[in-house]
């Protein structure tokens, strides 16, 4: 039986908590119907003793992540919730959304009609009323929400937490009408909550040997301007006392360093890294400007003013999460967190008496185009634990050729070498690749496209040949990445309720890679249960699909300890 749906509000004066039921008309939206208004350590209780009760479990609303962050610092973490924002995203494309343009998306109003939002911030008060008059109403008398409308008191709390029903009552009538939409929207609200938690959580780093690591790169820690300026011309000096005396050559500057570069016969297009590494061995000043560009990046990255700003007092390195990236869906971090250097990854520890389970998906998109697809041999080729080689096998080429090959048809890019492979992925797998060049197609006419998931993705037209070519290659990519990205984060959730029993918290979500922190006597147990999260996952996710999803999973001290 489906259980009631309550909408979630926070009193930014006190931290009072508003907890009110669906069912308020529009017309009667400020009435107390169903509501009540504790504080947090009474509201904790009430949502954990409401969520106790699987008879009917209960669902909850919010419209930011202003109410789960306020919920998880008293220890609150409601298990089944939806983001207005994050599904109002879901449902109708984009990056970005407002409390205002959710509302009127919800109730079927005209969008263009939304009311200009006041100057500050997302939920900015309106105008104080004046002594004696009576409390502005959220809704004006069009039935539009009033712009930057705020929960400013009780009163207003409770409204605001009964809008918030009456909103994820709508969008859950209006994600119903597309597959799987409904449980997507209930893992991306999910995704948000772990967000915060990441962000609380932070990961844990060894300070000594990080600093150590800053050091080797950056040179020592600098207390005076001078003594900053002094360790970057020593960086400096590692390449150009490769290069004849007498050239000024500012290394930051890509221009004068291809210059110098083409003085010494080193006949290159370009300064960027890949094309570097294939003179690595031509001259040593290439080797020696590859690793002052590693050494560079710390410095002004990863240095000393990064490990004072982000790395806390106890050893954790934290920064904002997201949990939609607004191109792939991917989660994303702030601080680093997601571009971490490889150099820095041994001083990424597991604390004292702790392990790391870390698990990375293995070939996640071909495997994800298998179901999204339904490409029948794809589905069978994902049985093997190498799927690259399975399909090597059949093209009867190379496993590297195969690869690109595979990759080209899911970027939409030239194959090059492998473009003969890639005439073979037509033949062996003619479902996926139709399902391909029609998101491609889409994409190229300025259509829309969609996810497995039901996430609406829009793609503007253009009139110019070259950006029609690109968007297609972008709507043909999105519904592959797309879709990886929402079982990632199913796989994320689930293996978040795996672990629990067993202290474990996940500490990191790198594109396709899970990093959980364990006490050292749960990690064999916690392993397996992350493993076992993927195939559960993956059942509910595919359907019953018969595609195959695996994982490399170990248990490491260091992050820099797991395979590559």
């Amino acid at each position: 039986m489906r259980g009631p749906l309550l909408g979630v509000a926070v009193d930014p004066r006190t931290g009072d908590v508003a907890i009110a039921a669906s069912g308020a008309s529009p017309d009667a939206i400020a009435a107390d119907q169903g509501s009540q208004l504790l504080e947090p350590g009474r509201a904790g209780d009430l949502i954990r003793a409401r969520e106790a009760d699987r008879t009917r479990p209960v669902r909850w609303a919010w419209w930011s992540d202003e109410v789960p962050r306020a919920l998880l610092a008293h220890g609150v973490r409601p298990e089944r919730g939806l983001d207005l924002l994050q599904t109002h995203l879901l449902l109708q494309g984009g990056a970005r959304a407002d409390p205002e343009h959710v509302w009127a998306r919800a109730v079927g109003l005209e969008v263009d009609a939304v009311p200009a939002r006041h100057q500050g911030d997302l939920f900015d008060s309106p105008d104080d009323p004046p002594a004696g008059a009576e409390a502005p109403q959220p809704l004006d008398e069009r039935g539009y929400l009033r712009p930057g409308f705020l929960a400013a008191d009780g009163d207003t709390a409770t409204q605001w937490a009964m809008l918030a029903a009456e909103v994820a009552q709508r969008q859950s009538a209006q994600l119903r009408e597309r597959p799987r939409a409904l449980a997507t929207a209930y893992s991306e609200s999910g995704a948000s909550m772990l967000a915060l938690e990441l962000e609380r959580t932070g990961l844990p780093v060894h300070r000594p040997t990080l600093e150590q690591l800053i050091e080797t790169a950056a040179g020592p820690r600098p207390h005076t301007l001078q003594e900053e300026s002094a360790a970057r011309a020593t960086r400096d000096r590692s390449v150009l006392q490769l290069i004849p005396p007498g050239r000024a050559v500012d290394l930051r500057n890509p221009e004068q360093v291809l210059n110098m570069l083409h003085g010494l016969g080193i006949r290159v297009d370009n300064t960027r890294k890949w094309e570097l590494e294939r003179h690595r061995t031509t001259h040593p000043v290439v080797d020696a400007l590859l690793r002052w560009r590693a050494d560079e990046r710390i410095a002004t990255t990863y240095g000393w003013a990064w490990l004072r700003d982000h790395v806390g007092p106890d050893d954790r390195l934290r920064g904002r999460w997201h949990s939609f990236d607004g191109g792939a869906g991917r989660m994303t971090a702030e601080a680093g967190l997601h571009n971490l250097p490889a150099a820095l990854r041994p001083a990424v520890v597991a604390a004292p008496g702790h392990l790391f389970v870390r698990a990375d998906l293995g070939q996640i998109e071909p495997r994800v185009l298998a179901v999204v697809s339904g490409d029948p041999a794809l589905i069978a080729a994902t049985a093997q634990e190498d799927l690259y080689r399975t399909v090597a096998d059949q093209l009867r080429v190379e496993r590297p050729i195969a690869k690109v090959a595979v990759l080209s048809a899911m970027y939409g890019g030239a194959a090059g070498q492998a473009a003969a492979a890639l005439e073979g992925l037509d033949r062996t797998y003619p479902t996926a690749m139709a399902y391909l060049r029609a998101a491609q197609a889409t994409g190229e006419t300025g259509g829309s496209v969609t996810t497995y998931g039901g996430r609406l993705i829009t793609v503007p037209p253009s009139t110019e040949q070259a950006q029609s070519r690109a968007r297609g290659r972008f709507a043909r990519n999105a519904v592959v990445q797309g879709a990886a990205a929402e079982f990632f984060k199913a796989w994320a959730l689930t293996a978040r309720h795996a672990i629990a029993a067993y202290d474990a918290h996940i500490v990191l979500c790198l594109h396709d890679e899970l990093l959980v922190h364990v006490p050292e006597e749960h990690a064999p147990a916690t392993a397996a249960a992350v493993d076992a999260a993927l195939q559960d996952a993956a059942r509910r996710w595919t359907g019953g699909s018969a595609a195959r999803f695996v994982s490399d999973t170990g248990i490491v001290r260091s992050w820099a300890d797991a395979k590559p």
